[in-house]
């Protein structure tokens, strides 16, 4: 008899923990009818910050936006260059390309998945040769785990750039003392469903301490209005967070720190049953990871099998990112650091993401571990 297939992400499970509080927050959201920018989504910038530590949090429309605002913000502009990793989704080298600028791809480190300092350096030398102006650089906190902060920064600040975390998949965890949403001059996140912290649709954040920064991101935020929506003082965006899913954020924030610490066990149970069977993800020291997929690597060649052969089980899998920007359609004639990125191509070829949630308990994380090892050992 077949077992029945588990979920990937299992996003039924937490609704059945809060999801009576969250329809009462809905239904708040129905009954005064303030759709836009209603008093939630105030509330919910209030807790966010309370929660990371921030001193700004502009909510927004989904995590894209999140990423090009602080951009629009600084006046990014054609001639200029944004060091971005190439092991990521496209969304972070998007919004740069969007805006003129030029996206430079640098690779990342094998164990991590996050940004290498060496490569930084090797991208910036090339933009430079190529008579570009390197202005930024946008860290990925990659599957939760934040980049190497200390060392970016560093490296950033002698050369005059400025630091946007990219933390679409990090939001709950932290890097060192720091919580994610406190690092760089800015940190953009998504609340996509998938997210460690994910509402009912699409939505994100920006998170600064800086003041004049947070004032022209709230402008920006509703088409550059200055003082009143009819008073558009910058060319902006319609970028608001709706008011129903800040409703559902703010009950979902209230167990994201519960949430992030079950990630964080069953983590530790994968790579404790998993180690000697495949290549586990490795945390940084310092680093808390939020988790957002649990990603081994296995060997190029077996891959497929591996994967139809979990699916057989009803075990699914999923792979993030089959190919790294820099070899992608739209992509593939912005700059790379140095000669290639061999490192960002070989994860490309070898990453498999397994089943990751907070509800993932102990019988299916053992189903899952026992099958992938039987197919590993059938397949060496």
């Amino acid at each position: 008899m077949l077992t029945a297939p588990l979920p990937f992400i299992d996003l039924q499970s937490q609704r059945a923990r809060i999801g009576q509080a969250i329809d009462v927050g809905i239904l708040r959201v129905a009954a005064h009818g303030q759709y836009i920018m209603g008093p939630e989504v105030k509330d919910l910038e209030e807790d966010l910050k309370n929660f990371c530590g921030a001193k700004h949090c502009i909510t927004v429309a989904n995590g894209t936006e999140a990423l090009a605002m602080p951009l629009m913000a600084k006046h990014v502009r054609p001639g200029e260059a944004i060091l971005v990793p190439s092991f990521t989704f496209a969304a972070t080298a998007e919004v740069v390309a969007w805006l003129g600028a030029t996206p430079v791809f640098v690779d990342v480190d094998q164990d991590t998945f996050t940004m290498t300092i060496e490569s930084l350096e090797v991208g910036i030398t090339k933009a430079k040769a190529l008579g570009l102006k390197p202005v930024a650089v946008i860290p990925v906190d990659l599957f939760g785990q934040a980049a190497n902060y200390d060392l970016i920064e560093e490296f950033a600040a002698a050369d005059g750039l400025w630091v946007m975390s990219d933390a679409a998949q990090s939001f709950g965890g932290a890097y060192k003392a720091r919580k994610i949403g406190t690092i760089g001059q800015v940190t953009a996140t998504s609340f996509f469903p998938s997210k460690p912290l994910g509402c009912y649709g699409d939505g994100g954040a920006i998170f600064t301490d800086d003041d004049e920064m947070a004032s022209v991101l709230k402008s920006l935020r509703v088409h550059g209005q200055g003082s009143d929506k009819y008073d558009n003082v910058r060319i902006g965006l319609n970028a608001r967070l709706d008011t129903m899913q800040a409703a559902v954020l703010i009950e979902k924030l209230k167990i994201l720190e519960d949430e992030i610490k079950a990630r964080n066990e069953i983590a530790m149970r994968y790579s404790s049953a998993l180690s000697g069977n495949v290549q586990v993800p490795v945390v940084a020291q310092g680093n808390y990871s939020a988790w957002a997929q649990y990603t081994i690597r296995v060997p190029a060649q077996k891959r497929p099998t591996i994967m139809a052969a979990l699916k057989e089980q009803g075990i699914p899998t999923m792979i993030y990112y089959p190919k790294p920007l820099h070899r992608q359609t739209a992509y593939r004639d912005f700059p790379v650091a140095g000669n290639g990125l061999p490192v960002s191509e070989r994860l490309a070829d070898e990453v498999l993401s397994l089943p990751m949630h907070p509800y993932l308990d102990h019988a299916s994380q053992n189903r899952i571990v026992e099958t992938l090892i039987s197919i590993q050992k059938a397949h060496q």
